[in-house]
């Protein structure tokens, strides 16, 4: 299967690339998906069976104050890659996120409920959702960290290791999922043709702080440099609104029978090993 991989210079894109190792791989790091002309060309040219669509603008408290520049890349790309694919029949697997819900549930949401997003890059990327077709699979995920980029398990260790003292919101809750182990599964589920929407997850919830002394423990470091926060208490506080409690339930995999991602835990402490060996 030829698989082209949009966003392959991220944090994901890199492990999608190595997850789909035994396919022909076009990957595209540095495509402008905004730009109709340049998908619709790189698509013709490469003429893959999927689209695996990880390129988005992720900045939340970017998005919310520049607009028109998330809609460009979160909504209207997918609406170009979602063509391109269209002109060569190909599928799409669009990466998404929890903030397309507002977090006041109260519980887990799963794959049908229905989405009430409060910041613009919720909106966007929910945006970006409704352009799919029905044989193209939307992934949804939270909380993403790995090895490459910039994400939060690396700036706490970071900050940690320079001794310096971590204030962390205490009221946002959600599952933190780790890039090595979700690049698979999306693999598992762009091979087995499976369309619709899928939350994917690693398995156990936690709060940023909860996330933030667990690191900082597993770093061997003193715990007490992380204190919680209120939301209301962050100064500055973020231009962007986020749910209080964005835990998706991955309903779709598991009434399927399909296997679910391992707990956050393993992961976490593998990635801070690495993360503190560098």
């Amino acid at each position: 299967m030829r698989v082209v991989i949009t966003g392959a210079a991220g944090a994901l894109g890199t492990e999608l690339v190595s997850a789909f190792a035994d396919h022909e791989v076009i990957a595209y790091k540095t495509l402008d998906v905004g730009d109709r002309d340049q998908v619709l060309q790189a698509l013709a040219q490469t003429a893959p069976g999927v689209v695996v669509h990880a390129a988005a603008w992720t900045d939340v408290d970017g998005c919310e104050l520049d607009p028109d520049r998330a809609f460009r890349a979160n909504a209207l790309g997918t609406r170009h890659v979602v063509a391109g694919a269209l002109l060569v029949g190909a599928r799409v697997c669009y990466l998404s996120t929890d903030y397309v819900f507002d977090g006041e549930a109260g519980r887990p949401y799963t794959e049908w409920d229905t989405p009430n997003p409060l910041s613009v890059y919720g909106r966007s990327k929910l945006g970006g959702e409704r352009e799919l077709g029905p044989e193209d699979t939307v992934v949804r995920t939270s909380w993403l960290a790995g090895s490459t980029g910039r994400n939060f398990v690396r700036t706490v260790v970071e900050r940690a290791s320079a001794g310096k003292e971590l204030a962390v919101v205490d009221d946002q809750h959600g599952c933190p999922t780790f890039t090595a182990d979700l690049a698979p599964m999306i693999r598992e589920l762009v091979v087995a043709r499976r369309a619709g929407v899928h939350h994917v997850t690693n398995q156990g919830v936690t709060s940023w702080y909860g996330l933030a002394r667990e690191t900082v423990e597993m770093a061997g470091m003193d715990p007490e440099l992380v204190r919680p926060i209120t939301t209301a208490e962050l100064d500055p506080p973020r231009p962007a609104p986020r749910p209080a409690f964005s835990v998706l339930d991955n309903a779709a995999l598991r009434l399927a029978g399909l296997p679910l991602l391992d707990d956050y835990h393993a992961p976490l402490e593998r990635l801070v090993k690495e993360l503190v060996s560098k």
